[in-house]
């Protein structure tokens, strides 16, 4: 009598596209994603006396900075908008993409120890660091809500429709993060000092951004330039449409999407091929 063939609940394979995300998998593992999430929320303020109130304190004490440095030292214009709010709203953006870039490049070296000896699709550690900041974010931008009512209420900002695109323009942020995070993340296996490289070119990526600064007052060859930085749509995109200052057209939104998909793209693509033997070099 022949044994009944047995059927597997789920198989591991090593060969795949790899341009596959495997989101089906990433969906399964769902609840892997959650607690990842939770142990980064948690272990950010284990130990700490404030908790999540610096969630608040990290962009008020970096506005004031900008706001005495670059407002009051430098000069920078802000189009009209009012200062304070103007900063916040940069520094709310740019801290969510910075801590979320970050976190994904650390993802195969920070994580080799639980890659070794479990399986699970390795794409849900980026992402649960890009939700978990997505929650840091929400905590900074009701902050921004609150000042941005404020001046509302005083009739210095000029809100239009545009503030419909806010969710896309996060998603847009998040996604570039993911594809360049999974790329040094990648690379960081084998070349380790691309870790403080990329460190210290996010520091550099922050002046080349429309964070302090509108892009009104660049000089026209640099303006032109910065229309292929990802970021410079997203940042003016959420200034015009909460302050309505700026000079963003609907262009720059679309020249951000195409690069970040194409980044999003390569990043796939490295990922998917190094993580079938990082374990050799990281």
């Amino acid at each position: 009598m022949t044994e009944p063939k047995q059927k597997w609940t789920e198989t591991i394979e090593t060969q795949h596209s790899l341009f596959d995300l495997k989101l089906k998998e990433v969906w399964q593992y769902k609840d892997l994603v959650y607690m990842f999430v939770k142990r980064d929320f948690v272990s950010s303020f284990k130990q700490t006396i404030l908790g999540p109130i610096w969630f608040f304190i990290n962009p008020i004490l970096t506005t004031i900075v900008y706001l005495v440095v670059f407002g009051k030292i430098a000069n920078l214009p802000t189009d009209g908008a009012p200062p304070l709010l103007f900063y916040l709203a940069g520094v709310t953006l740019w801290n969510y993409f910075s801590s979320c870039l970050l976190g994904t490049s650390s993802t195969f070296v920070g994580n080799a120890g639980i890659f070794g000896k479990v399986y699970f699709p390795r794409l849900v550690t980026p992402l649960s660091i890009v939700i978990s900041n997505l929650m840091r974010f929400g905590v900074q931008f009701l902050l921004f809500i609150i000042g941005w009512l404020y001046y509302f209420s005083k009739g210095e900002v000029h809100p239009n429709i545009w503030v419909l695109a806010t969710p896309f323009l996060i998603l847009l942020m998040a996604v570039f993060a993911l594809g360049v995070g999974m790329i040094f993340s990648s690379l960081t296996t084998k070349y380790k000092d691309l870790n403080m490289l990329l460190g210290f070119g996010v520091s550099l990526y922050m002046y080349a951004t429309p964070v302090i600064y509108p892009t009104s007052a660049l000089p026209v060859f640099f303006k032109k330039l910065s229309f292929y930085n990802p970021l410079t749509g997203v940042f003016e995109c959420f200034k015009y449409a909460w302050l309505g200052v700026g000079d963003f057209s609907p262009l720059m939104l679309v020249i951000s999407s195409a690069i970040i998909l194409l980044l999003l793209m390569i990043g796939v693509v490295i990922f998917n091929k190094i993580e079938k033997s990082f374990m050799d070099t990281v």
